[in-house]
């Protein structure tokens, strides 16, 4: 049976700190970023120039949001060298360590969504008013690169949440947070995790580059899983968990989905210590592994 807080047993056995250091490394992580775009504006010593779409850190280090750089060629208009350059390293750097990590350490979205999930199993909401498929968000992707080739504009730029956000903390303009209480009420209320889960055509852009990716969340230890349910309350993405828990269609414990986030609050929360981050060349479990997982599932 699913504890009333998630984690509470790892709590209780290893300390507060243990059941919650991924999380409050991702928190520093995300507000760190926000923190270096806000350095120059608040002091006028530019670390980072622009922002999370194209970026110049220390005046040298190119940094461009591919799904940006890619809905601009759809528009017609020809991107600079150094837009490809930091578009490539961008590109290396999540297909190493796993696309959709972004939405969970870099996207400041990720926080209010997050929010709204705590708020929600604390007042114990759990009806899902508004029912959507996953394939939402792909079809939502199609139509951010679509609408550049028929309009010339970055049209899902003008909307994107994500953007918003980021002006309106950089810059504090005011009709952004409208955008932002409409996404938490929406994710509380209406559809849980329903922006990030079944919505946001950035989360399904990178994680196309996750299937490829090398950084890999496994259940390595899943002999010692006592279903207790926790990962699966805690996970943004449920579905990814079971396969490489239950062995379900392959034998290898690694999570291989691209829609995999790495928040690793399924290692933050278990108690057994089932989950670890491990790369996508982690070895199957043996014979006796196997057995064991088949007698237990």
């Amino acid at each position: 049976m699913t504890l009333n807080h998630p984690g509470e047993n790892k709590w209780r056995h290893q300390g507060w700190f243990a059941a919650h250091r991924w999380l409050l490394l991702r928190r520093t992580s995300q507000l760190l970023v926000l923190g270096i775009f806000l350095v120059g504006p608040l002091t006028g010593f530019w670390l980072v120039k622009g922002n999370l779409a194209s970026s110049l850190t220390l005046g040298t280090l190119p940094l461009t949001d591919p799904y940006v750089l890619l809905q601009t060629l759809a528009t017609g208009h020809v991107a600079e060298a150094t837009a490809f350059a930091g578009a490539a390293i961008v590109l290396v750097f999540y297909l190493l360590v796993g696309g959709r990590l972004y939405c969970s350490w870099v996207c400041p979205v990720n926080m209010v969504t997050d929010t709204a999930e705590w708020l929600r199993r604390r007042l114990q909401i759990k009806a899902n008013r508004i029912k959507l498929n996953r394939a939402t968000r792909y079809w939502i992707l199609v139509l951010t690169f679509v609408l550049p080739l028929l309009t010339g504009a970055l049209v899902w730029e003008l909307v994107n949440p994500v953007s918003l956000l980021f002006r309106g903390i950089i810059f504090g303009i005011g009709a952004v947070w409208v955008v932002v209480l409409a996404i938490f009420l929406f994710d509380l209320c209406l559809s849980q995790r329903g922006w990030c889960r079944h919505l946001c055509p950035v989360g399904a852009f990178y994680s196309l580059l996750g299937y490829i990716s090398l950084v890999r969340i496994g259940a390595v230890r899943r002999e010692h899983c006592d279903d207790c349910m926790d990962c699966f309350t805690v996970c943004p993405e449920t579905q990814v968990i079971k396969p490489a828990l239950k062995g379900e269609k392959q034998t290898s414990p690694v999570i291989f989905s691209g829609n995999c986030t790495h928040c690793a609050r399924c290692i933050d929360v278990c108690d057994k210590n089932v989950f670890s981050f491990t790369t996508r060349f982690s070895k199957k479990p043996n014979t006796h592994e196997i057995h064991q997982m088949e007698v237990t599932s």
